[in-house]
């Protein structure tokens, strides 16, 4: 029987140590799981999509951080609908800028907690894709997936048509005080764009509704999901 230096043995155990270590990465890498080594190595995790003259990713971001949540604080909806985030959390500021103006820090392109290369949209950018997919009126019926949305109180569904791959969920909306509302009914999207020392524009689709609502009185510190658009 052959042996081996001890040397030789130690070399080998240690390889096998790296190995076992870098191939232990449990779920964190699986596609659609958001989860980074840090806030933005991994855009494949993301489906993409061009829609006019921007690209912007076809999902909620799903990124763990600590301010973050998901609906009912059920993982499986994490894994449906994304994270939901206080605007701070989104934007990667200090926890006061939801209750004071941070606009000095507000870089035009603002990334936040997306991937590099990627950044919150600002309500500029917003009003640019809902404008490319019609107008505020009729937009949404376009950008909504074709399946996931409620009825109506008539029984007519909710669903879009998907026509530009934008895939709209019905992510719902979270509270401070551990309360959660709205799944299956509407979406709400931040912006990277304030509104006085309290308030932030923002994006939000209804079942019962074909557009793409504009609110500028959504206070900061509530929790809504986050969309990234490409540098």
């Amino acid at each position: 029987m052959r042996t081996y230096p001890l040397f030789a043995k130690l070399a080998a155990f240690g390889l096998a140590l790296i190995f076992t270590f870098s191939c232990s990465g449990g779920d964190d890498n699986e596609p659609g799981s958001g989860s980074y080594t840090e806030k933005g190595n991994d855009i494949a995790n993301y489906k993409i999509k061009q829609i006019g003259t921007q690209v912007w990713m076809t999902e909620n971001l799903s990124y763990n951080v600590s301010g973050s949540v998901c609906y009912d604080n059920d993982p499986a909806n994490c894994t449906k609908y994304g994270r939901l985030y206080d605007w701070a959390t989104a934007m990667d500021l200090d926890i006061s800028c939801n209750y004071n103006s941070c606009s000095s820090q507000i870089a035009e392109k603002h990334r936040g907690i997306c991937p590099a290369n990627w950044h919150l949209p600002s309500d500029a950018e917003w009003d640019i894709l809902v404008n490319y997919a019609g107008d505020s009126s009729t937009a949404g019926g376009k950008l909504k997936t074709t399946s996931g949305w409620n009825n109506d109180e008539l029984g007519l569904s909710g669903n879009g048509t998907d026509d530009f791959g934008f895939a709209a969920l019905p992510s719902g909306r979270g509270f401070p005080n551990g309360d959660f509302r709205s799944v299956g009914y509407a979406g709400y999207w931040w912006s990277a764009s304030e509104n006085g020392a309290d308030y932030v524009y923002l994006r939000f689709m209804s079942y019962d509704y074909e557009g793409v609502n504009r609110d500028g009185n959504d206070g900061k510190y509530r929790l809504r999901s986050v969309r990234c658009v490409k540098d």
